[in-house]
Order: structure tokens, then C-alpha cells, then sequence
């Protein structure tokens, strides 16, 4: 039986660590803006409620999940930016509205 030089617990698994720490953060964000688009588009189009209403339903429960999955201050700013980005989609919305 051949010698091997590997003996558990001495080998350093970093790069390994960040690599998980990393999928999982993606899965984790990629989840939620899943779960926050689909959110929307039920209240929005399926259900029928106000668009505003359903933008800010969701908002709460964006800061609410990265307040209680503590994903911190780039999550927040995420959030903030989408905001801004519905809010500018729903502008462009209206605009085409008036001009038709």
C-alpha cells in the first residue's frame, strides 16, 4: 500500500469556502428576486390590484426578507433600485397609454 502525504484537517479549503459562500449568497438573492417578481405580477396582473399597491407590498417584503436574512446594505440599495426601475417601467407605461 502506497504512503500519502494527505492528512485530514491540515489542507486549506478556502478558495473552496468562498466559492460555497458565494453560490450560496447568489441562490439566496437570485431566490428572492424571483420570489419578488412573481410576487408582483400575481398582484399586478392576476389578481387585479393597484400597481402601486403591489409595488409596495413587495418592496416591504424585499426590505423585510434582507432585514431578516441580514443580507445588508447592498441588498438595500438593490431594492432601492428596482424601485426605481418599476417606477420607471410603469412611467413608460403611462406615457404610451396617453400617446395611443
Amino acid at each position: 500500500m502506497a504512503t500519502s502525504e494527505y492528512h485530514h484537517g491540515e489542507m486549506d479549503i478556502q478558495a473552496q469556502q468562498s466559492t460555497w459562500d458565494g453560490f450560496i449568497t447568489g441562490s439566496v438573492w437570485g431566490g428572492l428576486m424571483i420570489i419578488l417578481s412573481v410576487g408582483y405580477a400575481v398582484l399586478a396582473v392576476a389578481i387585479g390590484m393597484n400597481w402601486m399597491v403591489s409595488l409596495g407590498l413587495m418592496a416591504i417584503v424585499g426590505f423585510g426578507a434582507g432585514l431578516f436574512l441580514n443580507l445588508g446594505a447592498r441588498w438595500m440599495a438593490t431594492m432601492v433600485l428596482l424601485i426605481l426601475l418599476a417606477l420607471l417601467v410603469q412611467g413608460f407605461i403611462w406615457l404610451f397609454s396617453v400617446l395611443l
